[in-house]
């Protein structure tokens, strides 16, 4: 006797079971635009200024803010006779990252690729928002006065 006729077969699935979800690659595409990143790294950039206010000593002679002005904001670390920023700018090409005298540091540009991922740019290598706003911002924070 034959095996498959004794065990019923499985019946299939239905078509659209087996079917990838569609893509919605307009959506993801909008959300990849330089001014959905930007306003998502602002954000960001907010919640980083106030984690490292709150590990700030009691005593500190230095605050960290934000300050926004249009399509820029700057990050301002201000002790008592030293004051130092970073401003993000959002440009047609690119967010550019500038130091407190309008020197470039980096800038970063955008890619949407074939697996439908928005990739930040920044000098040839992708990097995360995290990192970008670690290399724009480590120094500032960080950085003994």
């Amino acid at each position: 006797m034959d095996d498959k006729a004794e065990k019923p077969e499985k019946p299939e699935k239905p078509e659209k079971q087996n079917e990838a979800p569609q893509f919605d690659w307009v959506n993801e595409r909008f959300q990849c635009s330089l001014p959905n990143v930007f306003k998502t790294l602002r954000l960001q950039v907010e919640e980083d200024v106030k984690t490292r206010n709150g590990l700030r000593p009691s005593n500190s002679p230095y605050e960290f803010s934000v300050t926004e002005d249009g399509d820029a904001f700057t990050v301002l670390m201000q002790a008592k006779d030293v004051q130092r920023s970073v401003i993000f700018s959002l440009a047609g090409h690119a967010i550019l990252v500038r130091d407190g005298d309008g020197g470039k540091i980096f800038e970063v540009t955008l890619t949407f690729n074939d697996k439908g991922e928005c990739k930040l740019n920044v000098n040839e290598k992708e990097r995360e928002l995290w990192q970008v706003r670690r290399m724009a911002l480590e120094d500032l924070m960080f950085r003994a006065n």
